[in-house]
Formats: structure tokens, C-alpha cells, sequence
């Protein structure tokens, strides 16, 4: 995902220019909880978290051109991918097709962050990217999803941080992207991501686990930038599992608040 650029099917990522941030999404399909545009990233690893018991920490244990349908290689570039920021998100996306790409990605990452268990930060995360004639319905939407009985079988307290000694963990990753429709001011983008979510901790009978979706998002340009009409997720395409040993969950938390994330650019 560039920007400014002709569609060069490369995509390139970028270290963000601020201090790294601290943790984050979501996987499987729950419509029912988020029906009013369909943001189902955002809770469906969440759910099948809440699934794995009752958030008790308990025994220690580890823890307008045709869009391209060719394969694009990830390559580091030092192009920068948007020329500016809205709170801490990218902003200024490229009003092309790959600015289209970049926007649903980066976007994705934001959907599926901690910030979205958090009353206070998901409003403010919610209406940065979104178009502001579904922002009000799709709060009053995520308010009431993400409740104190949802939270608690999650693993989180009321105000949807981690228990004292714990490290709630949710992240998504775009591994790539994909134009499915672009009309100029309107876009529909695909993003294959992998994500972790879970608690880090010793006891947490919640460990963070990886999962394997694809998101939707319609985009529509709205005040100078691409914004989020909607979105889906739906699982997979998700490789075999690696042989790789599980780490601890110590190990887990001193890695997410080790490393920070990046801006992805088409």
C-alpha cells in the first residue's frame, strides 16, 4: 500500500514515528452483537475467548482501474504511507485504490485493538474512522455489546482492563490486502490478518491464542480521507499450525509491551 504512487503491486510497511504502543483482535463470527454496520472484528476472538471459561485465574500452565487479483510480496520501504495522524491513527490516506488498501488495513489493526474494550477509547477510536453518518448508531451498537457480563467472561474488569497481574492482549495483523470494488469515492477492500488475543499472566485460564480471518470493509471518501461505511470478518484462510514451542506467559506479556505496531502502506 503507497501513497500518491501508481498501483506498483508491492506492499510496504513502516514503523510508526511515535513511541510504540502497548497491545491488541478479534475472530469468529458473532452479527448478533454488532449488527447495526456489521463491525464483527471486534468481538469475535473476544468471543471465543469468553468460551474458554469463566475468566478465573486458576492453575499456572504456559501460556476506477480494474483492481489487480495478482499476488503483491511484502517489502520494507522508507516511503512514508500517509502524511499525517488523527489521534494516534494514520490519516491522509491516497484518494486511489491503493490508498483504499491502506486505510482498510490500518483500519483493521485499529478495529480489533484493546483500545475498542474500553468505553472512553472505543468512542474515540470509533468515530475517527468511520463515516460520521453511521458513527452514532454503531457506538450506541458496541456500548451495549461490549457490556460488564461480556467483559467479565472475557477476563477483563468492568472498565475492560486486565486483573492486577495481568496482560490483556489484542492484536491484529494484516497479512494482506485485496481491491475487491473501486469507484472513485467508494471502495470495498479485503484484509487477511492474523491476530492473538487472550490474558497474559500466570493462572490465566485465558491464554493468548492466535486465530486467522479475512475482513471486509466498505469504504466511502469522506472529508479528504477514506472511511470505514462498514465492515465483516470470516475465518481463514488459515495456515497449518507451526511446530513452534508455546512461550510462557510472562514471556507473551514482556513481548506486547516490548513491541510496537506498525502503519502498513500499499
Amino acid at each position: 500500500m503507497s501513497f500518491g504512487d501508481e498501483h506498483d503491486g508491492q506492499t510496504r510497511t513502516r514503523l510508526p514515528d511515535s513511541a510504540p504502543a502497548t497491545t491488541r483482535p478479534p475472530a469468529r463470527s458473532a452479527r448478533s452483537l454488532v449488527a447495526v454496520v456489521g463491525v464483527v472484528v471486534l468481538l469475535v476472538a473476544a468471543i471465543a475467548l469468553a468460551n474458554r471459561g469463566d475468566g478465573t485465574p486458576t492453575t499456572s500452565g504456559p501460556s476506477a482501474p480494474t483492481p489487480s487479483t495478482t499476488q503483491a510480496p511484502t517489502a520494507a520501504t522508507g516511503v512514508r504511507p500517509v502524511p499525517g495522524k488523527n489521534g494516534p491513527l494514520p490519516a491522509g490516506f491516497a484518494h486511489d485504490e491503493q490508498g483504499a488498501q491502506s486505510a482498510a488495513a490500518n483500519y483493521a489493526v485499529a478495529l480489533g485493538s484493546v483500545d475498542m474494550f474500553q468505553r472512553g477509547p472505543r468512542e474515540t477510536l470509533v468515530r475517527a474512522i468511520h463515516d460520521p453518518a453511521v458513527a452514532d448508531a454503531l457506538v450506541r451498537s458496541l456500548n451495549e455489546s461490549y457490556s460488564d457480563g461480556f467483559l467479565a467472561n472475557v477476563g477483563l474488569q468492568a472498565d475492560g482492563t486486565a486483573p492486577n497481574g495481568f496482560t490483556f492482549v489484542s492484536r491484529t495483523i494484516p497479512v494482506g490486502t485485496k481491491l475487491k470494488e473501486y469507484a472513485g469515492d467508494t471502495a470495498t477492500a479485503e484484509v487477511w490478518c492474523t491476530g492473538l488475543v487472550g490474558l497474559a499472566g500466570e493462572g490465566s485460564t485465558k491464554p493468548v491464542t492466535s486465530t486467522w480471518f479475512t475482513i471486509t470493509e466498505k469504504l466511502k471518501w469522506v472529508g479528504g480521507d477514506w472511511k470505514v461505511v462498514s465492515s465483516e470478518q470470516a475465518e481463514g484462510p488459515t495456515p497449518v499450525n507451526g511446530d513452534n514451542r508455546a512461550s510462557v506467559a510472562d514471556e507473551i506479556a514482556r513481548a506486547v509491551e516490548g513491541y510496537g505496531g506498525f502503519t502498513y502502506a500499499r
